[in-house]
C-alpha cells in the first residue's frame, strides 16, 4: 500500500485538511436540541488480565500478583496513541530510550522491557519494534513482575498484552461512531468504529476501526502521518463453537527525533522540547508498516472444559532513518579537539550520522493450543489450564545499513550538512524458534485459601548470522529450560485478599553481532531472574479500595567491558507498589506510588559497579487523579492528573543525577446527547504549568541521552455514536 507521495504538501493544504478535519465533527453534532447523559466512571479497571495472567479471568482484588487493565474508555479519555501514553498511568511504568517518533520502549519495576519477548497481542507473542495503533484496542493489560509462566523468554519487570476490539456480543447491539480530535500541537486525527451482527439468528458479528492521523506535534518539522485498517469478526457455528478472526493493518511515517546529551561534564538546563536537533533538508522520514491479524477456534466440552486453538502471524516492514547525532569527534578527525563518544561537547558540538536502514523485515508466527477446565479430586477443586504454543521470530535485514559521519551540529545553532546515504555497515539476521509447554493449576483448599501454580517447560533453538561477507560469524545455540511460578492467597470474610508468589523468567543475551565486539555475536547463555513478592488488596464498600505489594526481584547484570559484552554480578531491585481509590458522590479520587531501592552487586570484572544505582530508574514514581462530576451541568466532569518521578542516575559514577520532576494534566469532559445521537467532547491541557524538564535519561550504544518532557499542549476531541 503506497501512503508515501514524495511531493511535499503545501501548508495551506495541511491547515484546509484540519479545519475539513473538525468542521466535519461539529457538524455531525450541531443538530437539534441537547439532552444530557451521565457518563460511566472511566479508570483503570480492577479485573485481571484474561489473557496476559495465564489463570483466566480472575478479578484482580482476588488475584495473587500485580496487574492492571486499561479499558477502552480510558485509553480515549486520556486520547492515547501509543502503548506508553496508557501504560504512563501506572506507577510501575516509565520511559527507557522512548523517543517520541520511534517505537516505544517502557520500564516496569526499573527493568526495560525487551521489545521482542515482552509483548503479546491476543495473548500471542509479537515483536514491537514497530509502531503500534490504539483505535482498535479494546483494553491494554499489564502483568508486573517476572514473567516465565506467560512467556518462555522475556525481560523480568511485566508483560504487555493488547486486546482488540471485537464484534457487539448481544444480537441487537450496534456500534455507530465517528471521532476527531485536534492536537497536540497541529496534528489532527479522525476515526470510525462500526460493528453489529447479521445473518441467520446474527451468527455473524464484525467490527471495522479506520483512523487516520495528521502529525505535525509540539515538535517542530516531525510531520508526518499514519493510517489504519482493521476488521475483526466471529462466528457463532453452534451454542459451543466459536470462529474468531481479525487482521489490520497499519502505516507510520514520521521524521524521526534524536535525544540531547550531556554537554561534556555538565547537565545542561532543560530545554523546552520543541526542537528537532537533527533535522536537516536531506531528512527522510522513518517508515513502520505492519499487517498482524489472529484466528481463534473455542469448543466448549463436557463437563465445563474448553478447547481453544489460535494462531497470530505479524508481518513488519520498517525504513529506520534518523539524523543520528553521536558524541563529538568520536574518530579523533579533528585533531584541535578531544575525541569523546559518550556525550556531546561542552560547548554543545556533536558529530551528526546519516543513519539508514531500509527495508527491514521481522516475522512472528506463533500457533498455540490450550484446553482449559476444572477437576475435583479427594474433595479438592482444580482449576487446569494446559498448553503448548509454537513459534518463530525472523529479522531480515538488508545487507548493510548507512551510518555515515556528514558532519558537526550544535544544540543552540543552525548547521547545516550533506547526506551521505551509501551503505557501509553490515546488518545482522536472526531466527529463533521455540516450543513451549504449559500447565498451571488453581487448588482451592478451602473457600478462601488457594494455592497457584504454574510451570513452563522451552525449547529455544536460536541463531544469527552478520550480513558481511568477509565475517559472517554466524552462531547458533539450542537450549531447554523450565520456569516455575507458585503462590499462596487467602481471602479474608469481609476483608482484604493476602498473598505471597515467586516466580521465574529467563533471558538469551547475547553479544552484538559486529566487529567492534571481541565476542561479536557470541550467546552468553540461559540469565535466570526470580522474583518474591508479598501483596495485600481490599475494597471497603463501593467507594474505597486499596492494593500494596512488596517485591524483590534480581537479575544478572549485562554489560560492555574491555570490548566485550559480559554477563557479571546482579541487579537487585527492591520495591513497594501501593494504589488506592476513593469515590463519594461526584468526587473520585486515585493515587499510586512505586518505590524501588535498585542496585548492582557482585560484580567480579568492573567491581567500581557494586553498590551503584542501575541508570534511569527513578526512587519514586506517583500518579494521581482528582476527578469532579457537576451535577447542576449533568455528563461534565473535571479531572486532574498528577504525574511525579523521582531522581535518577545519569552517569554510572552518580556525579550528575536527572533531578525528580512533577507535572499537572487538566482536561474536562462533557457528555450529552444531541437529537439522540450521543456525544462526548474533550477538552485536556498536559503540563498546565508549562515546566520544562528532563524526561528520561537513558544511555544507549554506550552513549548518554536526555530526552525532554513535552511542554504545555492543547487537545480537543469529540466522539458521535449513533
Amino acid at each position: 500500500m503506497a501512503f508515501f507521495s514524495p511531493f511535499p504538501r503545501r501548508s495551506t493544504d495541511r491547515f484546509a485538511f484540519r479545519v475539513h478535519h473538525i468542521a466535519s465533527a461539529v457538524a455531525l453534532l450541531a443538530v437539534g436540541s441537547a439532552h444530557a447523559q451521565n457518563l460511566a466512571e472511566i479508570t483503570i479497571t480492577d479485573m485481571a488480565p484474561s489473557q496476559v495472567s495465564g489463570f483466566g479471568d480472575v478479578p484482580l482484588s482476588k488475584a495473587p500478583f500485580s496487574a492492571v487493565s486499561i479499558d477502552q474508555k480510558t485509553l480515549q479519555d486520556i486520547g492515547a496513541q501509543r502503548v506508553s501514553d496508557a501504560l504512563r498511568l501506572d506507577a510501575s511504568v516509565a520511559d527507557s530510550y522512548n523517543s517520541p517518533a520511534y517505537w516505544d520502549m517502557l520500564s516496569v519495576r526499573g527493568y526495560t522491557l525487551d521489545n521482542r519477548y515482552n509483548y503479546r497481542r491476543e495473548g500471542l507473542p509479537i515483536s514491537a519494534e514497530t509502531m503500534i495503533s490504539m483505535d482498535n484496542k479494546e483494553r491494554i493489560e499489564l502483568f508486573k513482575g517476572t514473567s516465565g509462566i506467560q512467556a518462555g523468554t522475556s525481560a523480568p519487570g511485566g508483560l504487555v498484552n493488547y486486546v482488540v476490539k471485537r464484534p457487539p456480543s448481544a444480537k441487537d447491539e450496534t456500534i455507530r461512531s465517528v471521532s476527531a480530535s485536534y492536537g497536540p500541537g497541529q496534528s489532527s486525527s479522525t476515526g470510525l468504529d462500526l460493528g453489529g451482527r447479521f445473518g441467520q439468528d446474527q451468527t455473524l458479528g464484525y467490527r471495522l476501526n479506520v483512523a487516520y492521523e495528521d502529525l505535525d506535534p509540539y515538535i517542530k518539522n516531525t510531520e508526518g502521518h499514519r493510517k489504519l485498517l482493521a476488521l475483526a469478526m466471529d462466528w457463532r457455528i453452534t451454542p459451543d463453537s466459536r470462529l474468531e478472526w481479525e487482521i489490520e493493518r497499519s502505516e507510520r511515517q514520521q521524521f524521526g527525533v534524536n535525544g540531547y546529551s550531556l554537554l561534556g561534564d555538565s547537565l545542561p538546563s532543560p530545554v523546552d522540547g520543541t526542537h528537532n536537533l537533527t533535522r536537516q533538508a536531506w531528512s527522510v522520514p522513518g517508515v513502520f508498516k505492519g499487517t498482524t491479524g489472529s484466528i481463534r477456534f473455542k469448543q466448549n466440552l463436557a463437563g465445563g472444559w474448553l478447547w481453544t486453538t489460535q494462531y497470530g502471524g505479524q508481518r513488519l516492514r520498517t525504513d529506520d532513518r534518523l539524523g543520528f547525532a553521536l558524541g563529538h569527534n568520536c574518530y579523533g578527525i579533528d585533531p584541535n579537539s578531544a575525541a569523546i563518544c559518550d556525550r556531546y561537547s561542552a560547548n554543545g558540538s556533536f558529530d551528526l550520522y546519516d543513519y539508514r536502514s531500509d527495508n527491514e523485515r521481522r516475522t512472528t508466527d506463533a500457533l498455540k493450543t490450550e484446553l482449559s477446565g476444572n477437576t475435583n479430586w479427594a474433595g479438592v477443586e482444580h482449576d487446569w489450564n494446559i498448553s503448548i504454543m509454537r513459534a518463530r521470530q525472523l529479522d531480515h535485514l538488508p545487507p548493510s545499513q548507512a551510518y555515515n559521519l556528514v558532519g558537526e551540529g550544535h544544540v543552540n545553532a543552525t548547521y547545516a550538512t550533506q547526506s551521505n546515504a551509501s551503505p557501509s555497515y553490515p546488518n545482522t539476521n536472526r531466527s529463533e524458534y521455540s516450543t513451549e509447554l504449559s500447565v498451571t493449576d488453581r487448588i482451592k483448599l478451602s473457600t478462601q485459601t488457594s494455592v497457584w501454580l504454574g510451570l513452563r517447560h522451552t525449547q529455544s533453538d536460536r541463531s544469527t548470522v552478520s550480513l558481511d561477507p568477509l565475517n559472517p560469524n554466524p552462531k547458533s545455540q539450542n537450549t531447554g529450560f523450565t520456569t516455575p511460578w507458585l503462590a499462596l492467597s487467602h481471602e479474608y470474610i469481609n476483608g482484604p485478599t493476602v498473598y505471597a508468589s515467586y516466580g521465574e523468567g529467563v533471558e538469551l543475551f547475547a553479544a552484538p553481532n559486529n566487529a567492534s565486539y571481541v565476542n561479536a555475536g557470541q550467546f552468553l547463555g540461559v540469565q535466570r531472574s526470580k522474583q518474591i513478592e508479598l501483596g495485600a488488596k481490599g475494597k471497603v464498600g463501593n467507594t474505597f479500595s486499596w492494593n500494596a505489594a512488596l517485591f524483590h526481584i534480581e537479575r544478572p547484570a549485562a554489560y560492555d567491558y574491555a570490548g566485550e559484552r559480559v554477563v557479571d554480578g546482579t541487579q537487585t531491585h527492591k520495591g513497594l507498589d501501593a494504589g488506592l481509590q476513593w469515590s463519594h458522590q461526584q468526587w473520585m479520587l486515585a493515587g499510586q506510588a512505586q518505590w524501588i531501592d535498585a542496585r548492582i552487586s557482585g560484580a567480579l570484572l568492573n567491581t567500581d559497579l557494586n553498590g551503584s544505582k542501575p541508570l534511569n530508574v527513578p526512587s519514586l514514581t506517583l500518579r494521581a487523579l482528582v476527578q469532579y462530576r457537576f451535577t447542576d451541568i449533568p455528563g461534565l466532569r473535571t479531572s486532574l492528573r498528577l504525574s511525579h518521578e523521582g531522581s535518577r542516575r545519569v552517569t554510572e559514577d552518580g556525579s550528575i543525577n536527572l533531578p525528580s520532576w512533577t507535572t499537572l494534566d487538566f482536561a474536562a469532559h462533557y457528555d450529552t446527547r444531541i437529537d439522540g445521537t450521543r456525544t462526548q467532547w474533550t477538552l485536556a491541557v498536559d503540563n498546565l504549568a508549562n515546566h520544562h524538564y528532563w524526561r528520561e535519561s537513558p544511555k544507549q550504544f554506550g552513549h548518554y541521552y536526555l530526552y525532554p518532557g513535552a511542554p504545555r499542549t492543547f487537545r480537543v476531541g469529540v466522539k458521535a455514536s449513533f
